[in-house]
């Protein structure tokens, strides 16, 4: 399974939650200003690192980087996709 994340509003708030690898993980310093979105994310498997993202929205795509510490910064891309009709709701 690849990585999702799930994004909200929540009484005006921009939440959300990173799924996969058998963890659900909040996401937390969530901004969105135009079509740029980033956000942090704290993993623990197979090590734990603090993440930050970095990605710009264009239609139902997004194109960006992950910083994790001093490493190098990894490319990132994904689409917008519907849960499944086998897929629970969150």
């Amino acid at each position: 399974m690849r990585p999702v994340i799930e994004l909200r509003t929540v009484e005006g708030l921009l939440v959300g939650t990173a799924h996969g690898a058998g963890e659900d993980l909040s996401l937390t310093d969530i901004s969105l200003d135009g079509d740029r979105l980033s956000w942090k994310q704290s993993i623990t498997s197979p090590m734990r690192l603090n993440l930050t993202f970095a990605v710009t929205l264009d239609g139902d795509t997004l194109t960006g980087s992950s910083q994790a510490g001093r490493l190098p910064s990894s490319k990132v891309t994904g689409r917008r996709r519907t849960p499944t009709a086998d897929e629970p709701t969150r």
